[in-house]
């Protein structure tokens, strides 16, 4: 009996192992705003779901560098959800306060841009599988605004 159990607990875990998983790729980090304490950018992930049902996100969460030193991080919770046999794009914002803006003046110089590494994490709730992340990387440099 164990042995007809084990042969079908490999036979389910094979099958899920090649069962198509969401893909995702982050397409754009760019500027959006600026207040009196932080500037605030927006990283676009656009998301292809091969199944005919939504799926539900459980959270995204990030982590900005720049010069190997994290600028910024954080978790947004309960984004929506993916549609079916579609690509839906999701915005995270990325706020970063002023003070840390200064630390980086070296890096900044006179591009007047941030090097950046951006790592995601996109958790989403898949049927029968459970939570599911995908890790995203990307890297780039990001304008400053200019205020004159």
């Amino acid at each position: 009996m164990s042995e007809l159990l084990g042969k079908a607990k490999n036979f389910a875990a094979e099958k899920v192992g090649h069962a198509k998983k969401p893909e995702a790729e982050v397409t754009d980090v760019d500027y959006k705003t600026m207040s009196l304490g932080s500037v605030e950018y927006l990283a676009k992930i656009s998301v292809t779901n091969p199944y005919g049902v939504d799926l539900p996100i459980c959270d995204i969460t990030y982590t900005l560098k720049s010069v190997g030193r994290e600028i910024t991080s954080g978790t947004v919770p309960d984004s929506g959800s993916i549609e079916g046999k579609e690509i839906t794009v999701l915005e995270v914002l990325l706020k970063v306060p002023h003070s840390i803006l200064l630390t980086l003046a070296k890096d900044i110089g006179a591009d007047w841009d941030i090097d950046y590494e951006l790592d995601i994490g996109l958790t989403i709730d898949l049927p029968v599988i459970g939570n599911f992340t995908i890790p995203l990387n990307k890297k780039g440099a990001i304008k400053l605004p200019s205020v004159f």
